[in-house]
């Protein structure tokens, strides 16, 4: 039986269920990782005594790590295959957890949140890189909508977990919380080794949306290799990444802090807040981009940063609870479309074969923004004594991001 016809006698293509451990990781390396972090801050702050500004910095140096990572990890990927290397990243994700539950002063969470961040990095450049090669551009921002999602399940998860624990467990209760997730991270570290592959030729199989006149057995792992440092778009593409970063983390650090401190809400309530982010994320990703696929990636980067806009305006504005659901709803619904689309992105402007390098640029470019974000965001905080400015400034930023993605140029070749 040739490529072909293996492929059409599956129930279904093998690409989804790389989609559907792509999603696990992503839900492990950054949705446990990364995100988490804004429910777990409160009850943490006030067992070690952290400011603001050490809050700020602790996600930081979790950026810092990420930045760290990925621009080696896409290479590195390539030469050792991305299943191990995904595989060995999201062990060290879970230990460094696990650790963190241990710690006893701001500089302990500091250095082992930092090590959590290479860790997330070294995971999600290659299992987004796998989008390219096993799905081609008409199908790649439906695939990478449906790997970002996995931030929402886990969001949705420290959303409830977190502030059940800390009830049962006091002051303490964080700690067991950090070791909870660090042992989902390394089962889900387990599954990836069983079910991912490198390659669609690894299971006989042609990338989910070939046509038979491609021609060619396996065009996408056939397309040449370039120097990816050398293509202005993909610098470009990296600018509007670091804006996304600036802005969408300051939301995701802070908005529990805000919502317990600033706006008098128990950490219970806050949590379920919290979850209804997670939850609305779930939309997120497939929907934009799929949207991306159809209305082409600039109409999906200008409709998802139109939408953050709006939600950093309302948490910024001081107005009635209402308007923070409202808030909350339009940074949910958006959440994770803007790592899916420029996931598809790369892959549309340097092929399959460069895509986790190319990715794994623009997500260097995207980390410092992450890492400036939560930093200028505390200090700013702790200034005014109040997050609002914080995401006024958010606000900007993303209008900026608006404006550069209304000049995106049109890939050569899909």
């Amino acid at each position: 039986m040739n490529a072909q016809d293996a492929n059409r006698h599956l129930p279904f293509h093998y690409g989804w269920v790389i989609v559907f451990t792509g999603m696990l990781c992503v839900m492990a390396c950054l949705g446990i990782g990364r995100f988490a972090i804004g429910m777990l801050l409160p009850s943490m702050a006030a067992t070690l005594h952290l400011t603001y500004s050490q809050m700020g910095f602790i996600s930081t140096a979790n950026f810092l790590g990420y930045l760290v990572s990925v621009i080696i990890s896409g290479h590195v990927a390539m030469r050792t295959g991305p299943r191990p290397f995904i595989f060995c990243s999201l062990l060290v994700v879970g230990i460094s957890m696990a650790l963190v539950s241990q710690s006893r002063s701001f500089y302990h969470v500091l250095l082992l949140y930092m090590l959590t961040g290479i860790g997330s990095g070294a995971t999600n450049v290659p299992v987004m890189g796998l989008v390219s090669a096993w799905f081609k551009a008409k199908k790649r921002g439906k695939a990478a909508g449906f790997i970002v999602i996995g931030s929402g399940f886990a969001i949705m998860l420290s959303g409830k977990l977190i502030p059940y624990v800390n009830a049962v467990g006091g002051s303490e209760g964080w700690r067991t919380s950090w070791m909870i997730l660090s042992v989902v991270v390394m089962m889900i570290a387990a599954v990836s080794l069983l079910l991912l592959r490198n390659r669609p030729e690894d299971k006989g199989l042609l990338p989910v949306g070939t046509e038979p006149e491609d021609g060619t057995p396996f065009p996408a792992a056939q397309r040449s290799h370039i120097n990816v440092y050398k293509e202005g778009m993909i610098y470009y593409l990296g600018v509007i990444y670091f804006l996304f970063g600036y802005t969408y983390v300051i939301y995701a650090t802070f908005i529990v802090t805000t919502l317990v401190r600033e706006r008098g809400f128990s950490e219970s309530v806050a949590g379920n807040f919290w979850a209804w982010v997670g939850f609305l994320s779930l939309f997120s990703g497939p929907v934009f981009g799929t949207l991306s696929d159809r209305l082409g990636r600039k109409a999906g980067l200008i409709t998802v940063f139109s939408l953050q806009t709006l939600s950093y305006l309302l948490a910024a504005s001081g107005l009635p609870g209402g308007f923070l659901y409202l808030s909350i709803f339009f940074y949910g619904i958006v959440a994770w479309s803007i790592p899916s689309i420029m996931a598809a992105a790369v892959g549309d402007y340097v092929g399959a074969r460069n895509a986790a390098a190319a990715f794994g640029l623009i997500t260097f470019i995207f980390g410092f923004g992450q890492i400036s974000g939560p930093s200028v965001a505390g200090i700013l905080a702790e200034r005014t004594g109040s997050f609002s400015s914080s995401f006024y400034m958010a606000a900007g930023f993303a209008g900026v991001a608006i404006l550069l993605a209304s000049f995106l140029k049109k890939p050569r070749a899909a």
